[in-house]
């Protein structure tokens, strides 16, 4: 008997816990119900920008064909939602009265934008009703949204300084759009940059012709338009932001809701352990935004400095891949055990013995923060906060035989250039680069990998000097190119040679550029040399 496995949401982390478990779908081991809230099946919601300025199309950001799942035996029901979960009887009731069952239930519900606390929005966070002229820019409605407004030529706010508005803001400005970012703190990506690099990079958005209204604190919208659309922004100091569109880019929450109405253990996400099993329920499982690692174990010394979902989509899919060897393996388990429920149940103690054998899935490191347009090449990682002269922060944590923190700085902000490095015993904790393209892609290899820097920390500023030398990171092939899939330059080479010639083709073939799509220019960059290169061999 087939182990019965549901999946509630269809975004891009689903779709990779789907691709991975097809071969036990097709082996008849698994039978596999997904469950899409939108009419269409999974599409890559981080570009959904770059669909409404005009830069790709819908058919380029899908993840996922439904027609192609439903050949193969998976059971997609799309533009239906689950009104809720009987976990007594391990089933889903959904808005269409049918009732799947499930053995194994995944939750990979995403997470929702905050909406701000605004007079003229409707204040239900849950189920907002934005007026014309307003969008969270989350789906392919919301594309076509931005792409009418930047067609016209029309003037459009974004709210929010973090990267999706910050890349929003730049795409909409490059393709002629009058474009303003109103964000809360002196500097955008308050949270995750240092005071210099801050100032330097809303310089550099400047320059690239978007206009930035820092420390401003929003109270409300105007929405006086012809057609009873968004007018203006209002701030608390009595002034407006006159525009045609507002975009909202406030961050975004974990879904939790249904979890939440059957009982399950949540924080910020739905809490799982280090097998994305739900708190004291072995058959229900979390990946991707609503998931939260920190198992109930209170000795657990990961999970006492753990912080929330990431959201970004590369540990959601490294969650996948791993959930759905997982999964595979209890289903094997279910199998031996004569279709009885489960391994846990007590089918099979081998097929147990092998589930519980598979390796933790690895905490996941700190995130970096990319951000490229034309014009501006920014780099992020890591804890950058403190100052070169603070020495009491320095030595702070300097115990136990830990050394103390250095800083290296060095800014040309008339330039928009700018390199922080925070180190601890020569290896970096923390990152900043602005304008540094080819210092940026060494420290954040350096960065990843736990390397120590080299004694003369202007050896790596050189990078971008005007001799142009190519930085050692962009020069090894095993390096990470994607960082969103994991793909390194070797395999994009190796699949180069085996004759893809197109971003799109080598995407296809190893799913690099599939996520944030920050590696597309590096993915050309790799095509065009070995066709450069071609003629000479």
């Amino acid at each position: 008997m087939s182990e019965q496995i549901v999946i509630v949401g269809f975004g891009p982390v689903a779709a990779r816990l789907v691709d991975e478990l097809l071969p036990a779908v097709r082996s008849g081991l698994a039978h596999l119900t997904v469950i899409g809230e939108e009419a269409d099946a999974a599409y890559n919601r981080v570009l959904v920008a770059d669909l409404g300025v005009g830069r790709t199309t819908a058919g380029a950001l899908a993840l996922s064909d439904a027609a192609a799942l439903v050949a193969d035996g998976v059971d997609v029901r799309l533009g239906v939602r689950v009104r809720r979960v009987d976990r007594a009887r391990q089933q889903v009731i959904l808005t269409d009265g049918t009732t799947p069952r499930y053995d194994r239930l995944v939750f990979a519900t995403g997470s929702r934008p905050v909406i701000p606390n605004l007079t003229g929005l409707n204040p239900d966070p849950a189920h907002p009703v934005l007026p014309a002229g307003v969008t969270a820019l989350r789906d392919l409605r919301d594309a076509e949204v931005l792409r009418q407004a930047v067609s016209g030529g029309k003037r459009v706010v974004v709210l929010g300084g973090g990267v999706l508005g910050l890349e929003t803001a730049l795409a909409a400005a490059e393709e002629g759009a009058t474009v303003t970012v109103v964000h809360n703190g002196p500097h955008p990506l308050g949270r995750n940059i240092d005071r210099g690099g801050g100032a330097v990079l809303a310089a550099s958005l400047r320059n690239c012709g978007v206009r930035m209204a820092g420390n401003a604190r929003s109270t409300g919208i105007e929405h006086t338009a012809s057609d009873g659309g968004f007018s203006a922004l209002l701030l608390d100091d009595g002034s407006a932001i006159d525009g045609d569109l507002l975009v909202l880019s406030c961050g975004v929450r974990p879904r939790v809701e249904l979890a939440e109405g059957c009982g399950l253990s949540t924080a910020t996400g739905i809490l799982v352990d280090h097998k994305l099993r739900a708190h004291h329920e072995p058959h229900i499982f979390a990946i991707g935004d609503c998931a939260e690692v920190r198992c109930p174990d209170p000795s657990c010394s990961e999970c006492r400095t753990a912080s929330g979902p990431s959201g970004l989509v590369g540990p959601g899919w490294r969650q996948a891949e791993w959930l759905a060897e997982y999964l595979t393996l209890l289903a094997e388990g279910s199998a031996a055990g004569s279709g009885e429920a489960s391994v846990e149940r007590g089918s099979d103690a081998a097929s147990a013995e092998v589930a519980n054998a598979l390796p933790e899935l690895p905490m996941e490191k700190p995130g970096v923060i990319v951000l490229k347009a034309r014009g501006l090449n920014l780099a992020v990682a890591g804890d950058n906060a403190a100052d070169p002269w603070d020495d009491e922060v320095l030595t702070a944590g300097a115990v136990n035989g830990r050394p103390r923190l250095q800083i290296a700085q060095w800014a040309d902000p008339e330039h928009g250039r700018y390199v922080k490095m925070t180190t601890r015993g020569g290896v970096l904790e923390g990152l900043v680069a602005v304008g540094m393209p080819r210092t940026a892609a060494e420290l954040v290899s350096l960065f990843e990998r736990g390397d120590e820097l080299p004694a003369d920390r202007s050896l790596l500023l050189r990078l971008d000097g005007p001799d142009q030398l190519a930085a050692p990171g962009n020069s090894d092939p095993a390096r990470t190119v994607c960082r969103c899939a994991g793909v390194s330059g070797t395999k994009i080479q190796d699949a180069v040679v085996d004759g893809c010639s197109t971003v799109a083709e080598v995407s296809g073939a190893t799913r690099a550029g599939t996520g944030c799509g920050g590696c597309h220019s590096d993915i050309k960059d790799i095509i065009e040399k070995h066709f450069q290169a071609a003629p000479a061999a």
